[in-house]
């Protein structure tokens, strides 16, 4: 019989300012290292107030991680020193490798209606962390739906796999997996996970149970990090909960942060402004 987790702990997300003066909630972050490795940030903006996101984030730089942006409503448009450019609508994500070096900059494209993404870093080991930079921009038809339990279950696969059918995004060291959930009233979600790996929930809509032996109901803005398992368990009663399912495997290496760079070391940290002060952070050139 699968071990299935427990929950280890939960938080609520609290808000802060990034960017040019976009009000976020943050889930977690710096505070949380090494606590979800490989994961280091997960930042969720929501409003319908464009006061609260119009200034966008405007051209800053990456070293060393990953980032993950999920567009859940409106749109956000990407240019990067790659010589990417686009919108990201929508249903749409975006997977970026900084790696090396990238400079980048995500701009709101609306004055009004709801603007509402996540957006995930994820390290990248000491063996990767000067790899090529490279972006991927993955658009909502490209993410594959699947229905369980009688279509009370409905997962959108982003990265990873279930029952032989694969998210779009398969080449990447910390192998990740995320998923979009959602679980209708009165119905289960039982999802096998890889032992020894950080798994964590997030929970953007409804409420539910994720822990078979805790009767706590858990909704909105709440995180949900795991114990150890085989198995993760999500059940409902009265009302639908829709969360995002996280899964990936730890690093432990030593993590030296500042702002938008994430290295080993702190020389490493300050070569790396140092790189940016003068016109020599990006390595790769297309």
């Amino acid at each position: 019989m699968d071990n299935i987790r427990k929950i280890k702990r939960i938080s609520k997300s609290k808000p802060t300012m990034e960017g040019a003066g976009v009000l976020l909630k943050r889930v977690f972050g710096y505070n949380e290292v090494p606590l979800l490795d490989p994961f280091l940030l997960l930042d969720d903006f929501h409003s319908d107030n464009p006061d609260d996101y119009i200034a966008g984030f405007p051209w800053h730089p990456h070293r060393g991680i990953e980032t993950i942006t999920y567009m859940l409503h409106g749109e956000v448009k990407h240019g990067d020193s790659l010589g990417n450019g686009g919108l990201i609508r929508s249903g749409d994500y975006q997977w970026m490798t900084a790696g090396s070096g990238i400079i980048h900059e995500e701009m709101p494209q609306q004055k009004n209606r709801l603007l509402w993404g996540v957006q995930l870093w994820a390290n990248l080991p000491a063996s990767h962390k000067m790899m090529d930079p490279r972006y991927r921009d993955v658009k909502k038809e490209q993410i594959p739906e699947i229905s369980l339990n009688g279509s009370k279950v409905k997962v959108k696969i982003i990265a990873g796999e279930i029952n032989g059918t694969k998210g779009p995004v398969q080449d990447v060291v910390t192998n990740p997996e995320y998923l979009d959930v959602i679980v209708e009233a009165n119905s289960e979600f039982t999802h096998t996970v890889t032992r020894g790996h950080t798994v964590f929930a997030y929970v953007i809509e409804g409420k539910g149970h994720f822990d078979p032996n805790n009767d706590q109901l858990i909704s909105a803005e709440n995180l949900v990090i795991f114990d150890d398992g085989d198995s993760v368990r999500i059940t409902t009663k009265d009302g639908s909960v829709r969360f995002l399912l996280i899964s990936g495997k730890p690093i432990g290496e030593p993590v030296a942060w500042y702002g938008p760079i994430v290295m080993n070391t702190e020389e490493e940290l300050r070569i790396a402004f140092e790189e940016y002060r003068n016109g020599t952070f990006i390595k790769y050139k297309p």
